[in-house]
């Protein structure tokens, strides 16, 4: 029996959780406080010694990763582990001026969070020379809950004009097929870099247009990035102050797979019509 332990049982981590149960896997997870019949974060000790696959979806802190602090020795020994995965972010290749970087690109962090993603892949690396390692770097996330939706429909929509700025997005279903992909193969050990971001970076503006479309709605206004720029918390800047396109076309080859949601436009429809199934739109 494959049994995977989950550290984060998030957005992410239950969608993948999900899946791979459906596979035949056995799933068990982490929450900080152990709610929802997942593993208190401090008791994971037993899950760890019986796990053959280990999926790491927290980011890191000041501290470093919160999963490696508290249990890289149970790790290390854990005597059944054959696959170590970790939820990254392309924020390692640092601004590009808009270039495009692939899975063989060299890390170049422009930014503190960056650094930290980097220390932390380099880190979970460490572990290829008893197991398969897979660090995924994700672009922007989203889903159902969690897109442009969800402004339009608060009434905070807006359509940000930063001309050139084109970025890559992951739709939460793609990272599951991906993620859960990269599990089954069967590789004894070393390891790799996927990238998880779809075939065609593009202006946020475009992807909130698209999104009012959808729903029947007008697109609100636009604004120009430095007009917003001095409201903007000190996470938007910092998204916004960094440019790349990110290829994967290497990742789905490795994993065999295509992405079910190529673009921002197949995502966002999947995305409605998944959210007026659940009565979110």
């Amino acid at each position: 029996m494959n049994r995977l332990l989950i550290f984060g049982l998030g957005y992410c981590g239950l969608a993948i959780g999900a899946s791979a149960r459906a596979q035949g896997i056995s799933v068990s997870g982490t929450r900080r406080d152990g709610a929802d019949g997942a593993i208190a974060f401090d008791a994971a000790e037993p899950a760890i010694r019986s796990a053959t696959h280990l999926l790491s979806t927290a980011a890191p802190d000041a501290s470093g990763d919160p999963v490696l602090a508290r249990y890289a020795g149970a790790i290390a020994s854990a005597p059944a582990l054959r696959w170590i995965g970790y939820l990254s972010s392309t924020a390692v290749y640092g601004d590009r001026d808009g270039g495009w970087v692939d899975e063989d690109t060299p890390a170049a962090p422009s930014q503190a969070r960056g650094q930290r993603r980097l220390d932390a892949e380099a880190a979970w690396t460490g572990f290829a020379d008893r197991c398969a390692v897979d660090i995924f770097r994700l672009a922007g996330i989203y889903g159902p809950g969690r897109s442009a939706f969800d402004d339009l429909l608060a009434g905070r929509g807006r359509r940000m004009i930063k001309p050139g700025h084109k970025f890559g997005r992951i739709h939460r279903d793609d990272i599951t097929r991906a993620v859960v992909a990269a599990m089954r193969q069967d590789r004894v050990g070393g390891g790799r870099v996927l990238n998880l971001a779809d075939d065609e970076p593009a202006e946020s503006a475009a992807v909130v247009t698209e999104a009012a479309a959808l729903l029947g709605v007008e697109a609100p206004p636009e604004v120009a990035f430095e007009t917003a720029r001095p409201a903007m918390s000190a996470m938007a800047l910092s998204f916004w102050s960094e440019n790349r396109k990110i290829a994967s076309a290497k990742t789905k080859a490795a994993l065999g797979i295509e992405w079910l949601y190529p673009s921002y436009r197949e995502g966002l429809r999947a995305t409605l019509v998944e959210q007026r199934g659940d009565g979110l739109a």
